[in-house]
């Protein structure tokens, strides 16, 4: 099953950081290195608001198809309609997976907002 094609109401986009150790003496100085070329810890979460009960049940349906938190998949680009900024930061993950099961949150009767939150996988 493909990621829901619906284009989020709002999302927040943490672009993580580059992978680094950081070695400290005792006197406090510190030496970092840097051990990769890619960020990592990324972040995405998206708010879809006011949608029906049958739309927010294809955010439920996926993640049973994902196994919950286990398989990495592909975002498609419904996620990013709505971003003027460079896309290339959303593109920076080569895939994403479900950090926790979807939030359904019922609005009124056949009526939900849903939130969920992606962890980027290199």
């Amino acid at each position: 099953m493909a990621f829901p094609t619906l284009t989020p109401s709002k999302r927040n986009f943490n672009p993580g950081d580059f992978p680094i150790k950081v070695y400290r003496s005792q006197s406090g100085s510190e030496t970092r290195m840097l051990m990769g070329s890619k960020r990592t810890g990324m972040r995405l979460s998206l708010v879809y608001s006011n949608i029906t009960d049958a739309q927010a049940e294809t955010f439920l349906d996926d993640y049973a198809a994902q196994n919950g938190t286990y398989k990495a998949f592909d975002i498609n680009s419904s996620v990013k309609t709505g971003w003027d900024g460079n896309s290339d930061a959303l593109d920076s993950s080569d895939q994403w997976r479900y950090e926790s099961a979807p939030v359904v949150t019922q609005v009124q009767k056949g009526i939900s907002n849903v939130q969920v939150n992606l962890v980027g996988v290199l």
